[in-house]
């Protein structure tokens, strides 16, 4: 699968998103046909250079390895990758290249973005969350202690280089964080991929390579139509917070004990249970997103110790918010949405108690 972005920006601008089992041990030849003459400079997470070393850089290259935590996805190692960079010579005709999950590529992004006023970079996303969803768009950043994504840029990739055989190495409860992305985004663009889904969860989860290349693509599809149509997220592109107001306020409050993807499936079902409430949907429909974040081991329910009152006054500061004005990504049928802005969060409230 290969996708061309268009994006209008002040001036045309166009890369490629290519999602290919085995696409890692073709990188060579196409990055220097990408980006000739280019010294390359890759920003690796440690863990997947453990497991996939010497599969995709080569000797005259520069690596940089990191613990791509997210708790270290902050200014402090903007500085530190940056400083080594400069060491390492790197300068504004280099080519940076992020290979890991989401922390590593709204790092690596965001960095690209600001050394020496912007410099290119390649997106290899190695965890299912960054190849459906954070490696597409050029959403880069990095968290401050009051929230996450707080400082960041819009900063679109050379290249997004999608290998689903990453994800076979991936722990069972990092492939589920993905899952909630997957299901999200099925959810609000491809009625057929939620059905997929709900059929084929036992050939996804013990890693079907056919099934994992069906899932990525079409996710990524969907997340690179929503992108072209609104790069800077100034209307459409905002379903794809389907979840996330929600999802992370808890992460907030939990003090970010709680994953992004367990999170996102929690959101998600908050959501549903606003969109009930709204008469938007049925108990049915919403029970039925219930049961397939539950086919992937994902959470449904807010976990007892996070109390409602702490997760509303999170909403406040939220970097989403607008004139007091809050926005809600409401599920419909699968493959449809609806947005919501209130200004009274009592219904939000009783969505939050009844996900208990």
């Amino acid at each position: 699968m290969e996708i061309e972005v268009s994006l209008k920006r002040p001036s045309e601008y166009r890369y490629r998103i290519q999602c290919e089992c085995g696409l890692r041990k073709k990188l060579k030849g196409i990055l220097e046909e990408l980006a000739p003459g280019k010294r390359r400079f890759w920003i690796c997470d440690r863990e997947v250079v453990g497991k996939w070393a010497g599969d995709f850089y080569w000797e005259d290259d520069e690596v940089i390895e990191w613990e791509a935590l997210e708790e270290l996805k902050n200014l402090h190692s903007i500085e530190t990758l940056a400083r080594e960079l400069l060491r390492l010579g790197a300068d504004r005709s280099s080519l940076l290249i992020a290979v890991g999950g989401g922390v590593t590529g709204d790092v690596v992004g965001f960095l690209a973005s600001v050394y020496m006023r912007g410099i290119p970079f390649v997106q290899i996303p190695t965890t299912l969350v960054a190849q459906v969803d954070s490696s597409i768009g050029g959403k880069t950043g990095v968290d401050l202690p009051e929230g996450k994504n707080l400082i960041g840029t819009f900063y679109q990739p050379l290249w997004v280089a999608i290998d689903p055989e990453f994800l076979i190495t991936l722990p069972d409860h990092i492939l589920a964080q993905g899952m909630a992305e997957v299901i999200k985004t099925a959810w609000i663009g491809d009625a057929d991929l939620v059905k997929f889904l709900e059929e084929q969860s036992q050939a996804i989860k013990s890693r079907k390579l056919s099934c994992l290349e069906e899932i990525v693509s079409r996710c990524a599809q969907i997340k690179a139509r929503i992108v072209m149509a609104d790069e800077m997220e100034g209307g459409l592109r905002r379903v794809l917070n389907l979840g996330h107001t929600f999802g992370h306020a808890i992460e907030k409050v939990s003090n970010y004990s709680i994953p992004h993807g367990n999170a996102v499936a929690i959101g998600c079902v908050c959501a549903a249970r606003l969109s009930v409430l709204l008469g938007k949907i049925t108990d049915d429909i919403s029970a039925k997103m219930v049961s397939l974040f539950s086919r992937y081991d994902l959470p449904v329910k807010i976990p007892q110790l996070l109390r409602p009152e702490k997760i509303l006054e999170a909403f406040r500061s939220d970097k989403k918010k607008t004139d007091q004005e809050f926005t809600f990504v409401l599920p419909l049928e699968p493959g449809r949405f609806e947005l919501y802005v209130t200004k009274d969060l009592a219904l939000v409230e009783k969505a939050i108690l009844l996900s208990y």
